[in-house]
């Protein structure tokens, strides 16, 4: 039944989703990228479902032979079904990168960005500076 508490749960949490990926979104389109320089943020301590950063090592997923990282068991699910969620746009160049192979860094509210190059990321700090 879609009244049941389990399926109202499953489609608030898709809902929630919906809307960090829109907000994300939006901080690409706007180019905002945050108010402080971005920080290299090293794989494992980002769930790479909600493009966030935490202070603990998350969950590995092996995919094809690369490695993503989720915070929980339902992210790991979606990144091994879902090729379009190991996929991240750089916000400078508009490329899709590979998010296992990446270059990561997040702004000062823990959401992060993925970028093809070392040179892309430095780009976009100059960019933040001129603000």
């Amino acid at each position: 039944d879609w009244r049941s508490p389990v399926a109202m749960l499953k489609k608030s949490l898709c809902f929630v989703f919906v809307l960090a990926f829109l907000a994300s979104f939006e901080s690409f389109a706007s180019g905002a990228l945050g108010d402080n320089a971005l920080e290299v943020v090293e794989a494992e301590y980002v769930c790479m479902v909600n493009d966030a950063a935490y202070d603990k090592e998350q969950v590995r997923v092996d995919v094809e032979g690369k490695t993503y990282y989720g915070c929980c068991e339902m992210c790991k699910a979606r990144l091994e079904n879902n090729a379009q969620l190991r996929i991240g746009i750089d916000p400078v160049s508009g490329t899709k990168v590979d998010k296992a192979t990446a270059i990561i860094a997040a702004d000062a509210y823990n959401r992060v960005y993925y970028f093809e190059s070392e040179e892309n990321l430095a780009k976009a700090n100059a960019k933040l500076q001129d603000k």
